[in-house]
């Protein structure tokens, strides 16, 4: 079955892409967001959540979650910490930053943020994921970073990774070819829906699927939902969030679906998914909001951080 995870992309630095993202938060200093992520990650782990996402370039998520876990005195066992590297956080805890984050795919890069997130996380990682991996990176066929992952994953932590762009599947099936992964995390949601099969081929070979951007960055919520997706919503009694997420738990091969929630509110709306129904109906009504994948990419390009 599905579950639902929450992941900390929007929860650890003052900006982020998400459509209204800029009005989430009251306090943007580093206590205050501390403060927020705490809020939220108390109300996913007593609604039931058990997994949590972060990546070495969501500004301080890791030490949020480590103050966390410390204050709620949870182990290893109590929850499923995943984590992610190759991307630097540039932000300089401002929203109008020039850049926000730097991609490196490199055997030095893993071994420095390794290091960096088992120091604040400990022994709390159960998945380590490259982050956004792609063909064109070459990150997959890299000698180097596969020796370090293949240490990594004797030494008993899972690896995985992430994939990104219209190219989403060919990725994920390079991926199954080379092998060495226990989990692997893709964009599928109402608007882009093509990586699908090839989730499906990672689920039937053993692998964890993690399904991000569930909610299209805001675009599949009240505040960004087609006029399709907001009468559906209406016509079942529920938030428009509720039921793209409940296509997305509908799906046989998705094992774990993040909530990008930034506060309690929105993590709230998210959760009420699990009580909401997909059916035949459903989808025949909002096939049309299915994009073309470059299109849909294009368009999450231009996204504004705020």
């Amino acid at each position: 079955m599905s579950e639902i995870g929450l992941g900390l992309a929007a929860l650890g630095r003052p900006a982020y892409i998400n459509l209204g993202h800029g009005g989430d938060f009251e306090d943007r200093s580093v206590d205050g967001m501390e403060r927020a992520a705490h809020a939220v990650l108390d109300a996913a782990y007593d609604g039931g959540v058990r997994r949590f996402d972060a990546a070495r370039s969501y500004g301080r998520a890791e030490a949020f979650l480590a103050s966390w876990l410390e204050r709620r005195g949870l182990g290893r066992d109590d929850v499923i910490v995943s984590s992610k590297w190759g991307y630097s956080y540039t932000g300089g805890w401002r929203v109008d930053a020039d850049e926000h984050e730097v991609k490196e795919l490199s055997a030095a890069q893993l071994r420095r943020q390794w290091g960096e997130t088992a120091k604040l996380l400990g022994g709390h990682v159960r998945l380590y994921q490259i982050h956004s991996a792609t063909l064109e990176s070459g990150v997959l066929e890299d000698p180097d970073v596969r020796d370090e992952l293949a240490a990594l994953r004797a030494s008993g932590v899972q690896i995985g990774l992430t994939v990104t762009g219209a190219d989403q599947a060919a990725t994920i099936d390079r991926a199954l070819v080379v092998g060495g992964y226990d989990a692997v995390q893709a964009t599928w949601n109402l608007h882009e829906r093509s990586a699908g099969g090839a989730l499906a081929r990672a689920h039937d070979a053993g692998l964890v699927v993690y399904v991000k951007e569930a909610l299209a960055n805001g675009r599949l919520t009240a505040r960004g939902a087609e006029p399709a997706l907001a009468a559906a919503a209406r016509e079942r009694g529920a938030a428009p969030d509720q039921i793209a997420l409940a296509a997305v738990l509908a799906q046989p091969w998705a094992g774990v679906v993040l909530s990008g929630a930034a506060t309690v509110a929105q993590l709230a709306s998210n959760l009420g998914a699990r009580a909401v129904g997909w059916d035949a109906e459903l989808e025949r009504l909002l096939a049309g909001l299915e994009e073309e994948p470059g299109s849909y990419w294009r368009q999450r390009s231009v996204l504004a951080w705020n």
